[in-house]
């Protein structure tokens, strides 16, 4: 997502060259790290705790145990490092312990889970089970919302989604007492990035459906801990890193997005026909782009390290990220393709990432990613 004019400009410049969407070579000083899954989670039929419906978040605690947070069936299960079924806890409801709908999870400050729902938080002490600790309230307007946890420099709770009234994604730091610090992410033109409203009525009820231009740019933004934060436009390789204290850097690099493939192209113009007759318009708001976007995704990882994930050519097998301490460039990552961490709330290390991947049965499975330094 995006963010306003920066305050302060510390400009990292990439090497200079790209053909379509290439990343140039790093420096020499820059590590480059490739990963290989080496542990999946989830089957097609067997044991219930080995079956999932919809993974909505995966985090590691610090003995190891993979944790994973079951969308549908309001629960979290904890495994052992190489995969055994250990205990899980939550079921669906509103009462202390209980979980409605869990999509994403990290462990706080406090060295507890905090596991976000539709319109709370729960706390859980973990060891051989789960202890419920406390819960707070969500204090935004997002009903059901998919976005990373995370905790400010003081150590609050950043509560992420649209104030009341408001259409504007808001960080809301949530203190002592309930009191509330609110940060506007963007101006609403920035988030409205790469979308746009067409009305329409449905029998007497007049009623607004968003259309997204295919392989559009978009705001996107990323959240880290200590209070550090990232928006960018993913048109341009242009991202703006917000730091603990308010103020901002920018972070460019010389880059565009690769060209569409003949494929990627034939499926643009395809949905911009099914979505011209299910809204019965004569002209489609968008057309469709030469290129992709450079920016696929911002995340941040456990030593607060920003990720900016590159969008990849048509067909090709490995994500890549460019890796940013405090906005300067120290290592370049890739992993599989078919690995997809969960938007919003991928949990990363230095020498791990746990996403998900799905198969042709649309089967849901946990998975752990360990990297290795190229030589």
């Amino acid at each position: 997502m995006k963010s306003g004019i920066p305050v302060a400009l510390g400009l990292i410049l990439g090497a200079a060259g790209c053909v379509d969407g290439g990343a140039p070579a790093p420096p020499p000083e820059i590590s480059v790290f490739e990963g290989a899954v080496d542990l999946e989670i989830g089957e097609v039929e067997g044991e219930d705790p080995y079956l999932f419906t919809r993974i909505g978040s995966v985090v590691e605690d610090d003995r190891g145990r993979v944790i994973v947070a079951d969308y549908q069936t309001h629960e979290v299960r904890v495994f052992d490092p190489d995969g055994r079924f250990a205990f899980r806890f939550g079921g669906q409801g509103e009462g202390p312990g209980e979980l409605t709908s869990p999509c994403c999870m990290t462990f706080g400050p406090d060295g507890l889970l905090w596991v976000r729902e539709n319109v709370r938080y729960s706390a859980f002490r973990l060891d051989d089970g789960a202890e419920y600790a406390r819960s707070l309230r969500s204090m935004n307007a997002s009903f059901n919302l998919i976005a990373p946890v995370t905790f400010d420099a003081e150590g609050r709770l950043v509560d992420l989604g649209m104030a009341a009234g408001d259409t504007r994604f808001t960080r809301f730091h949530l203190g002592p007492g309930m009191a509330v610090d609110t940060v506007p992410m963007a101006t609403e033109e920035e988030q409205a990035t790469g979308f746009s409203p067409v009305d329409i009525r449905v029998g007497d009820q007049a009623a607004t459906f968003f259309l997204y231009q295919p392989f559009g740019p978009l705001w996107i933004h990323g959240h880290g801990s200590g209070g550090w934060w990232a928006t960018a436009v993913s048109s341009a390789y242009a991202v703006t890193l917000h730091h603990p204290d308010g103020s901002t850097s920018l972070i460019q690099a010389p880059l565009q997005g690769p060209e569409l493939s003949p494929d990627e192209r034939q499926g643009a113009q395809a949905r911009i026909d099914q979505e011209r007759e299910r809204f019965d318009l004569r002209e489609h708001p968008f057309g469709i782009p030469d290129r992709k976007p450079v920016l696929a995704e911002l995340f941040f990882d456990r030593g607060g390290r920003l990720w900016v994930e590159k969008t990849g050519v048509d067909g090709q097998d490995m994500r890549e990220a460019d890796v940013y301490r405090e906005g300067t460039l120290v290592a370049r990552y890739r992993w599989p393709r078919r690995v997809s961490h969960p938007v919003g709330s991928p949990w990363v290390t230095e020498s791990t990432l746990y996403g998900t991947t799905r198969d042709s049965l649309d089967v849901w499975r946990a998975a752990r990613v360990r990297f290795t330094r190229i030589p």
